[in-house]
């Protein structure tokens, strides 16, 4: 079973001045001169962290990451302002332009992979292909699943925390309750709601129990972007239309494509992988079959690292091939 590969260094790390407020941080490492491949975050809010480096041969790939708006270094933190998916997918075209990259490999996993898909169906002449990992299609029912009651049949007991931040009286919506609390001006009662959001999150995120990732997804840096980001685009529908992602999926479907997905996912249930691979002829899709959602579950690492191992092979093929 594949592994990831060893940490590496950034040889640049800067930042992009995009709308007022926003400043948003990224990073270059591996091969200046290797394959131009996206690192898409989580979330939205999420952040990227070293080890999202390390899904890629640095010998082959020129591997660069980003904060989005408001989510790990970039600028203001948690801001709100100017943060919505059409922002979202200008930064990224913005941030192309900047690097000079003509064409990329997007890699990107639950809201990345929402983002990554959104930005190929706006921009297809400028992806090379899209490596995906615990879909996540931000319909309505996949909202709902989530934080009104569905993942609570299998999680009863972390479902019970999650609620009890919020009164009865408001339970019949507890996004909008939470959302209500993590945009409030009492910061305890935001810090209590960030934790808390966060931390159902990261628990339902694993097949196994995984006290790391529950320790930082709690973080209070990271729960607080977290929480408050996803809280203001899950209000907003994702700043999207119902189903806009499979409607528009005619716009990418030559792009090759892999899904990678955990048989055992509750943040994003498996449907969401199998509706999109219906609807792109060109993907492949790989079930985990001892996994749940997270990226660093050794199952859907293996897949990941295959995954991008075989873009790097094909795109090198592709550059060499004199027809």
């Amino acid at each position: 079973m594949l592994v990831l590969y060893p940490d590496i260094k950034p040889y640049l790390t800067a930042y992009l001045t995009v709308d007022n407020p926003h400043e948003i941080y990224y990073e270059e490492c591996g091969n200046p001169q290797g394959i131009p491949v996206l690192f898409v975050h989580g979330g939205p809010g999420g952040g990227c962290n070293p080890a999202d480096r390390c899904f890629f041969d640095p010998e082959k790939y020129r591997i660069i990451l980003f904060d989005q708006r408001g989510a790990g270094r970039s600028r203001p933190h948690a801001e709100l302002l100017h943060n919505n998916t059409q922002a979202l997918i200008a930064d990224m075209e913005a941030l192309r332009e900047t690097l000079g990259v003509e064409q990329w490999l997007l890699f990107g996993g639950s809201w990345g992979s929402t983002l990554s898909l959104l930005y190929a169906q706006a921009h297809p002449e400028r992806v090379l292909g899209l490596i995906l990992r615990g879909i996540f299609l931000c319909r309505q029912k996949d909202i709902d699943w989530f934080y009104q009651g569905g993942a609570a049949h299998v999680f009863p007991d972390y479902w019970q925390h999650f609620l009890k931040q919020i009164p009865e009286a408001e339970q019949g919506n507890l996004l909008s309750a939470y959302y209500q609390r993590l945009t409030s001006s009492n910061e305890l009662a935001q810090m209590a709601a960030a934790k808390a959001w966060s931390q159902w999150e990261a628990q339902c995120a694993t097949l196994r129990p995984n006290h790391e990732l529950v320790d930082n997804f709690t973080a209070p840096h990271v729960a607080v972007a977290l929480a408050r980001i996803e809280t203001h685009y899950f209000m907003h529908d994702s700043f999207i239309e119902e189903d806009q992602i499979l409607k528009q999926m005619d716009k990418i479907s030559h792009l090759p494509g892999i899904i990678v997905h955990g048989r055992y996912d509750m943040v994003c249930p498996l449907d969401n992988a199998v509706a999109l691979y219906d609807r792109w002829p060109e993907a492949e899709l790989k079930i985990i079959r001892d996994a749940g959602h997270a990226s660093r579950e050794p199952g859907t690492v293996d897949a990941l690292v295959r995954a991008t191992m075989e873009f790097a092979e094909r795109i090198t093929k592709d550059l060499t091939d004199p027809a």
